[in-house]
């Protein structure tokens, strides 16, 4: 007779999706957690700092060598003929993004440029090690072997540039008033050595000056190389955009509002206006007769 007792009694048949009792013996059910490893359950240790540096490095130096070729690099200033705009061991920041779309130098702006025809001749170049070099070539560091320049554009193709006496410059025939000329400096020298000049700039090229006139080595002590002391605009690197060290120097380079002045650009807006109405004329001359014709 069945007993009502809580008694022990025969185990009932497992259901379907219930877990069977295992023993210890270590079959391959013992351990859920060595099965969720096998299976790949659990997240993978991830791997440590040391061994993702060199990656990191690698990433790093690919983005600066890039930033350097195509966007910004930094430039040393090496001498005093761009005073009290730039001085000597300013870094600058160079655009080097808007020559790639077809940007050419404006008017105003300080522009760093290859040297176009042995303006740096005797120039001493300093010694640098393996590691300045390495930085250089990325781009962290100003280069100091490459042979580059950095002065003020004045006039650009088209334009004519002058200077009679100690000045002004007179660009297409206006007096340019510079305040960034240095401090107890004529606009213009007259001197033995090409101080003086009135050029046409042609399309391609730029005229630049130092604003530190009485020492500056610029277009007009070149006039006798091959380019006639103009800059090819394909030599140009890009403009400088700031000041970036010394923080105390920290400053833009914006284009001076001298440059802005009306009337610059007269004697090259004067021409498209005229053809524009010599090429109109016979059109109104036409239509008057033709309209007298049907009138008649």
């Amino acid at each position: 007779m069945p007993s009502d007792a809580g008694g022990p009694g025969p185990d009932p048949a497992p259901r379907s999706g219930d877990t069977a009792p295992t023993g210890g013996g270590g079959g391959d059910g013992d351990h859920p957690d060595e099965g969720d490893e096998r299976g790949g359950g659990q997240p993978k240790k991830p791997r440590s700092f040391w061994k993702e540096l060199p990656l990191l490095v690698g990433i790093a130096l690919v983005l600066a060598l890039v930033i350097k070729t195509f966007l910004v690099q930094a430039f040393s200033i090496p001498s005093n003929s761009m005073q009290d705009t730039l001085q000597k061991g300013d870094r600058v920041l160079v655009d080097k993004l808007t020559p790639w779309f077809g940007s050419e130098p404006e008017r105003g702006e300080v522009i760093v440029f290859h040297d176009p025809d042995q303006w740096l001749a005797g120039e001493p170049i300093p010694e640098v090690n393996a590691i300045q070099k390495g930085l250089s070539w990325i781009g962290l560091m100003p280069s100091a072997e490459e042979k580059d320049l950095i002065k003020r554009v004045i006039g650009v193709g088209g334009d004519t540039v002058e200077c009679k006496g100690t000045g002004p410059v007179l660009l297409n025939g206006k007096p340019l008033d510079e305040p960034y000329v240095f401090p107890g400096d004529t606009p213009c020298s007259v001197d033995e050595y090409g101080g003086q000049f009135k050029k046409k700039v042609p399309e391609g090229m730029v005229w630049v000056m130092g604003d530190h006139r009485q020492d500056s080595q610029d277009s007009r002590y070149h006039q006798r190389d091959k380019n006639e002391g103009f800059v090819p605009v394909d030599e140009v690197v890009g403009r400088a955009v700031v000041i970036a060290w010394p923080p105390t120097r920290w400053a833009t380079l914006p284009v001076p509002d001298t440059f802005d002045q009306p009337g610059l650009n007269a004697a090259l807006g004067a021409a498209p206006g005229f053809l524009g109405l010599a090429g109109a004329l016979p059109i109104v001359l036409w239509r008057r007769r033709a309209a007298r014709r049907s009138a008649s």
